[in-house]
């Protein structure tokens, strides 16, 4: 995404495009009735805990390592294969977001480097820090063409200065910006996928939309399958109107579909079933 240009919020801008504003008020609705729930005046603690379960066990589904929810539950040891490799990463990321909220708005860059060192738990030379020209990434179900490393480093503070001036953007905008745009870049070695999800899981919450985090998005970019997820990316890579609007749009859809999902388990609190 540009992030010059005449416009001095380019993020707003991405909010006029046709189909964003109802995108944005179906948002709201959604979410707004997942906090209207009376479980919620009562025990928003554990939906908090179930929604960052059940959103862990998406991310993780969407980067290769789709278990089922009780299994995500129950186990406790991820140092096996790589699929539990990836779960244990999705826990770890979901459990750090919520610690990076006040850094956030004033050091997204930061911010990255701390998920990137949590997803990859010390396991690489290159953890933490953007890859440089000639280091491989190892993203293999992403498959769009990848930024040298200056376009990079370009795009990312590019990224930041829009974070840190705020702006009049929706929060389902910037997050969709965010989450798009670090999967377009792959900035890191490994684990870009999940990063790219925990922080439009940051923004979110951060923008006071979903401020008890209990609508996890991962849950809804998972629920249409890894094939829906990435042809809506491949829009947002094109940089055109109709491509932004489509990924603006799945990114809202997500949301509502992790409400969606929170209220289900408010329900089920409400019968006594969970």
């Amino acid at each position: 995404m540009s992030t010059t240009g005449a416009n001095a919020d380019p993020l707003a801008a991405l909010g006029s495009l046709p189909g964003v504003a109802e995108s944005v008020e179906s948002v709201r609705k959604a979410v707004d009735r997942v906090y209207g729930h009376r479980i919620m005046r009562r025990r928003s603690n554990e939906i908090t805990s179930e929604a960052a379960l059940r959103g862990a066990r998406g991310s993780a589904a969407l980067s290769g390592a789709d278990w089922a929810l009780e299994e995500v539950r129950r186990r406790t040891d991820f140092s096996g294969d790589e699929e539990a490799h990836t779960v244990g990463a999705a826990l770890r990321l979901t459990a750090e977001a919520g610690q990076l909220l006040s850094i956030w708005r004033q050091s997204p860059l930061r911010v990255l480097a701390r998920l990137h060192l949590v997803a990859a738990a010390g396991q690489e030379d290159t953890v933490g820090r953007p890859r440089q020209d000639g280091e491989p990434v190892d993203e293999p179900l992403v498959e769009l063409p990848l930024p040298d490393a200056t376009e990079v480093a370009g795009r990312l503070e590019g990224l930041s200065q829009l974070i840190i001036a705020g702006g009049s953007a929706p929060a389902l905008v910037t997050a969709a910006v965010v989450h798009g745009e670090l999967l377009a870049l792959r900035p890191f070695g490994t684990h870009n996928g999940l990063v790219a999800r925990a922080a439009e899981r940051i923004v979110l919450v951060g923008s006071g939309l979903d401020p008890k985090s209990v609508c996890p998005a991962e849950v809804g970019h998972a629920e249409p399958g890894r094939a829906a997820y990435l042809a809506a990316l491949e829009g947002y890579v094109s940089g055109t109107p109709e491509g932004m609007a489509t990924w603006i749009a799945h990114c809202g859809r997500a949301i509502e579909l992790g409400a969606r999902e929170s209220t289900a388990v408010c329900e089920a609190l409400q019968r006594g079933a969970a």
